[in-house]
């Protein structure tokens, strides 16, 4: 993309020139895709000061970075308020247009020194009226994951299959200067050497295209529809039978997308051939962020599952059967490299690009002839949402249900939230090892996926807390306890017979209640000895009561009560609260008879209620 500013057309030309060297530098350095709005910030810029200027008594002539005779910083409150006026308060240029000439005037006041402090404060900060925040895209759905990926793989078979008919084509050819313009074969090894352009096939081909050899018709009809006609047309369609358009190196992109995970879309597309590095257990990848400033390599092992194409078995020509085209290749990202570096090699010999590898061949300016360049995807008609709006069944309507907006990044964020889900992940994973913090929370923690997982940390924690909660002592009536001995009835307690059997001799008795492993305690590290009992006991998974315990327990519930009156009811509920709620628990599974005994045990054998003197001293008061 070419781009120029006329800083003589601007009466402040002197800062027009500043801000568009600075543009120029920063579009080269960080190779941006669309450099336009920072020229366009810049013209604009340039021609409100000189309107502006002249009416607060300054020469606009005089304005300049490093000047102090004009106060820019006043110039430029007073310009955004202009764009908010002109473009209304709904519109996201304001914004844009503003921190554009403000990283222009950063970018400059880092190596000029001659730059006032004041303005270069004023462009390290934001634009004076902020953009409205954009909805978070959210992933693609498994079922759109799929379709777009098995609607890509079919199409890199077309693409590779037309292909080798072009080869096929290329063998038999000669030079249509000596043999003839009329046979396809010829046409192809003309478009091979860049030799065909659409002078040559208006001077040597029939003006009624009706009258062309039929071969030649074909070709065109097998193009997608399109508006072109006549020579236009055929030159085109012969040229795709050597080389790919964008159009048709978007599903390698879409594909590699879904295979690479911690790849942004303008990584993939900054990739050159001297990028890959293949071996026989897979391909590195050197990937570049130039807006970051950052280059990393990603090693892509070559996948046991994934199964070649094969099974696509075709005549090229349709008459003789002479060469048949054979899809065989990995859908993995090697074996995808490797395909696209095979469709691609043709154009990268024929037009002396050897080092680019999403290099599309398409119709020059003027349209006589062709072009390669790097594939960019920007335009409407080559985009990933044409690509999707491409594909029809037969009746006409859409091949693909994909939801909008048609964004390559979604790509990355379904195949990030894929891989999670698989692995049964964590929030974290979602982000994976490329991204800060502010990233992940502005672009992924708000997805579909992001979501669920949110939602399924929170019933894990609630389910936690709850079987916490839930969790009381086992009540043993006294022909259970006896039946202890039995090995079903010990199983089902969750002991062995042994165990049983010394707990019944009281060699796990912790105060109030039995123990069935000390050693196992959800309040201690593990491997460690219960240092809680009894204070936690009644809400403990391992506690088992006898009825001989019930004394004890009414005793604790006696005292829970009196603490009631004690401490300020936070205080007790914190405290107390679960244990009274799980001794209500266990009293409603006794009989009335067992409990009139055992409050008579209490009296009759004169038992209190014996706690350690820590635990008083702590919950007490």
């Amino acid at each position: 993309m070419r781009l120029s500013i006329a800083p003589s057309l601007f009466r402040c030309s002197v800062l027009v020139a500043e801000l568009a060297d600075e543009a120029v530098a920063y579009a080269h350095r960080v190779s941006l895709r669309k450099p336009d709005c920072y020229f366009t910030a810049v013209r604009e810029l340039g021609t409100f000061l000189d309107e502006h200027l002249p009416t607060v008594g300054c020469e606009p002539a005089e304005a300049r970075l490093a000047g102090m005779k004009i106060d820019l910083i006043e110039a430029l409150f007073c310009w955004e308020a202009d764009l908010r006026r002109r473009h209304g308060l709904r519109s996201a240029e304001p914004y844009r247009k503003a921190a554009a000439v403000l990283a222009l005037i950063d970018m400059r006041a880092e190596r000029d020194p001659n730059v006032p402090e004041t303005l270069r404060r004023r462009a390290a900060g934001p634009p004076t009226y902020k953009r409205r925040p954009n909805a978070v895209l959210d992933e693609y759905s498994n079922e759109e994951r799929l379709a777009l990926q098995e609607a890509a793989r079919a199409d890199v078979r077309a693409l590779e299959k037309r292909l080798t008919r072009g080869q096929h084509l290329l063998r038999s050819g000669a030079d249509p200067r000596r043999e003839g313009w009329h046979d396809l074969a010829n046409l192809v090894w003309a478009a091979k050497h860049r030799l065909l352009t659409t002078t040559d096939l208006l001077e040597h081909l029939p003006m009624n295209s009706s009258s062309w050899s039929q071969p030649i018709k074909d070709v065109i009809e097998a193009n997608p529809p399109g508006r072109e006609r006549g020579v236009y047309a055929c030159l085109k369609a012969i040229n795709r039978l050597l080389f790919p358009s964008e159009q048709d190196l978007q599903p390698f992109r879409v594909l590699l997308l879904l295979g690479m995970a911690d790849c942004t879309p303008e990584e993939l597309l900054d990739l050159r051939m001297a990028d890959l590095e293949f071996s026989d257990a897979g391909v590195r990848v050197r990937q570049t962020k130039l807006r970051a400033n950052r280059i990393r390599a990603d090693f892509h092992p070559d996948l046991p599952d994934s199964k070649a194409s094969t099974g696509d078995v075709a005549d090229l020509d349709g008459d003789t059967g002479s060469e048949v085209y054979l899809a065989v290749g990995r859908w993995d990202v090697g074996g995808l490299l490797r395909r696209l570096m095979e469709v691609t090699w043709q154009a990268r010999e024929s037009f002396d690009s050897e080092d680019v590898l999403f290099l599309a061949v398409e119709a020059g300016r003027p349209r006589t002839t062709m072009r390669a360049r790097v594939a960019t995807w920007t335009e409407d008609h080559n985009g990933f949402s044409a690509w999707i709006s491409w594909h029809r069944n037969d009746d006409g309507t859409p091949a693909m249900a994909i939801s909008q907006p048609h964004y390559a990044r979604r790509l990355r964020k379904t195949v990030k939230t894929a891989r999670v889900a698989a692995l049964g992940g964590t929030l974290t994973d979602v982000a994976a090892d490329d991204h800060h913090i502010e990233v992940f929370r502005h672009h992924y923690a708000h997805g579909t996926t992001a979501l669920t997982l949110a939602g399924r940390s929170i019933n894990r924690a609630q389910e936690r807390v709850f079987h916490t909660i839930t969790t009381k002592p086992m009540l043993l009536d006294t022909q259970a306890e006896h039946r202890l001995a039995e090995p079903e009835v010990a199983e089902a307690a969750g002991m062995t017979v042994e165990h049983a059997a010394a707990m019944r001799a009281g060699e796990y008795d912790m105060g109030l209640t039995h123990c069935r492993d000390p050693y196992d305690s959800p309040f201690t590290p593990g491997g460690k000895p219960c240092h809680v009992a009894p204070a936690m006991c009644m809400i403990c998974r391992n506690a088992v009561v006898f009825i001989s315990q019930l004394p004890r327990l009414l005793l604790l519930a006696a005292h829970i009560e009196r603490m009631r009156d004690a401490l300020d009811p936070i205080r007790w509920t914190a405290i107390w609260g679960t244990q009274a709620t799980a001794l209500a628990e266990v009293f409603a599974e006794c009989t009335a008879q067992q409990l009139h005994d055992a409050h008579e045990a209490i009296g009759d054998q004169g038992l209190r209620l014996d706690l350690p003197l820590g635990m008083r001293t702590e919950y007490d008061r």
